[in-house]
């Protein structure tokens, strides 16, 4: 069976610049960092992988931004008998098939794309101290309207189960009583 497995790092962002009008079997698309391998569909992908498979990604960073993450993905996909293709890299992994030269690249582009996350994460720090600096950070904005925050305030005071609460507004324990101070 022929995979492909799409990412993007934000709900908002679009996966159609990978792989488009590529046909496949099956197709896994998460809308999650990178930043580790805990993602549905990445986890659902190499669940369902079989020998013989081949898995199609557009490029390396779209698999992963951790060096040891996509060491171990890779190496997992061969290892189950699979192959993963990089098509933007030029790069292919097989069972029983080494290859140095593919070895190397794919571990200096694995530092790139962990390289990259690093400075996009310090140019965020950096961005945020700024903004606090001069009074205009307002940190993530709540999904939540002021009506519905009165809500959770009023539901949190007459709660007996504050866990319960949370889990029926979908947020965590911590997010709840955060809420339910302002």
């Amino acid at each position: 069976m022929e995979f492909i497995y799409r990412r993007v790092s934000t709900t908002d962002q679009k996966t159609d610049r990978q792989l488009p009008g590529f046909e496949a079997d099956r197709e896994y698309e998460d809308k999650l960092s990178g930043k580790d391998l805990n993602r549905p569909q990445l986890q659902a992908m190499v669940t369902n992988l079989r020998p013989g498979d081949v898995v199609h990604v557009h490029e390396l960073s779209r698999l992963g931004r951790s060096v040891k993450d996509l060491l171990e993905l890779v190496e997992s996909i061969v290892t189950a008998g699979a192959t993963i293709q990089f098509h933007k890299e030029n790069l292919r992994f097989e069972p029983n098939k080494e290859d140095p030269f593919q070895q190397l690249m794919l571990n200096l582009l694995s530092s790139v794309a962990q390289f990259e996350r690093q400075c996009i994460l310090q140019r965020q720090r950096e961005g945020i101290a700024i903004a606090k600096s001069a009074g205009k950070y307002k940190g993530k904005q709540s999904r939540f309207t002021e009506a519905q925050i009165e809500q959770i305030q009023r539901e949190f005071d007459e709660a007996k189960s504050k866990s319960a609460l949370a889990k029926r507004w979908g947020i965590s324990r911590g997010y709840l009583y955060k809420l339910a101070a302002k």
